[in-house]
């Protein structure tokens, strides 16, 4: 006599296969309609000139996002970029206005590649101070990085004794007239912003995915002892990714100073907590070892439409914090729920 039996593991393993992919596109679906809503709730939010706009706030929250996504990944946190924003602006701003001066009745003055070039020294500097505070004297992420926001904080307001630096428009005498083009400047209609943000973009996700530097970045967040016994010099690839958030930064800083042609100490406030949200939503985990560059960029468009459209609708600044906040929570609660559905996947396919 024969028998037969029926498999109700199947099913319930398609079921989570499918509901583990969703969960996987969770940002791009959250983009999706967070850009539906507000085309058809808010005026004119499918203006050109509104899109370019937005297109503008979000590059500037996804330079940070990507430089954050590297630190988080490691098993980090920056809460010290927006600091870094506001002095970094307010040395471009100095150097554009005064130059540096001797004191011998001389001053060097500097063109815009060189105005450049120093501010991101200064942020990649600043970065790295994190990563030797966190390698090499054992300070915890979150303390090295808050003391580092409030010393960058306090060292912006001192270059002007908290008042701003306005008329940033360089001087042609010293090459430095094209300073307001990097912020407001255009190539092929294109804001110049977005082609700084797609050349970071492709050279973060290169090193991502593509580079032995990636794979110990991804190694170190994951697991940091077994990447140490692997052969990982661990505190180099935390430095480099201290480092690269710094760099973007300082980015953020030279742009925004550039596209107001004024730079002010209280530059950069909050900015850290965008970026959070941007990895966060993008599907970086803040327990460290996974997150992707692409899904980052989705999650500050999320996060840059979000913010826009809420202005346009006329939502208060009060319920735009509270919503920002509950987007972030939903974010990670969503993300722990992907990781226990993904063990599950797994676990049926080893057990089948």
């Amino acid at each position: 006599m024969s028998s037969i039996t029926t498999n109700t593991k199947a099913p319930a393993s398609g079921r989570s296969s499918t509901l583990l992919l969703l969960l996987k596109m969770r940002t791009l679906l959250a983009l999706f309609l967070v850009f539906l809503f507000f085309a058809v709730m808010a005026p004119n939010f499918l203006s050109a000139a509104n899109v370019l706009i937005i297109s503008k706030h979000v590059a500037l929250n996804a330079f940070l996002a990507i430089g954050m996504t590297f630190v988080i990944i490691a098993g980090g946190i920056d809460l010290s970029v927006g600091s870094i924003v506001g002095l970094c602006a307010m040395v471009a701003g100095y150097l554009v206005l005064y130059g540096i001066d001797l004191g011998i009745g001389w001053s060097i003055q500097f063109n815009t590649i060189e105005i450049c070039l120093i501010v991101l020294v200064v942020g990649a500097l600043i970065g790295v101070l994190n990563g030797l505070l966190i390698t090499k004297l054992n300070v915890a992420p979150f303390i090295a990085t808050l003391g580092t926001l409030y010393v960058a904080r306090g060292a912006a307001l001192l270059f002007s004794d908290g008042r701003t630096f306005p008329n940033l428009n360089g001087n042609p005498e010293y090459g430095s007239a094209s300073f307001p083009w990097i912020g407001v400047g255009s190539l092929l209609g294109i804001p110049v912003a977005i082609w700084i943000l797609a050349a970071v973009a492709v050279i973060a996700a290169y090193i991502a995915t593509r580079t032995p530097l990636g794979r110990h970045i991804y190694a170190v967040g994951g697991n940091e002892r077994g990447a140490a016994l692997s052969g990982v010099n661990v505190g180099r690839v935390k430095i480099f990714v201290y480092m690269f958030s710094g760099l973007c930064a300082a980015l953020v800083g030279l742009i925004i100073a550039s596209q107001l042609q004024a730079s002010h100490p209280a530059t950069g406030e909050t900015f850290e907590l965008n970026a959070i949200a941007a990895a966060v939503l993008g599907g970086t985990s803040m327990s460290g070892g996974r997150g992707r560059i692409g899904g980052t960029l989705i999650g500050a468009f999320v996060i840059g439409i979000l913010a826009d459209g809420l202005i346009m609708m006329g939502v208060s600044a009060f319920w735009q914090t509270v919503i920002k906040g509950m987007v972030i929570i939903a974010a990670v609660v969503i993300d722990q729920f992907q990781q226990k559905i993904q063990a599950r996947v797994i676990l049926h396919q080893q057990t089948s």
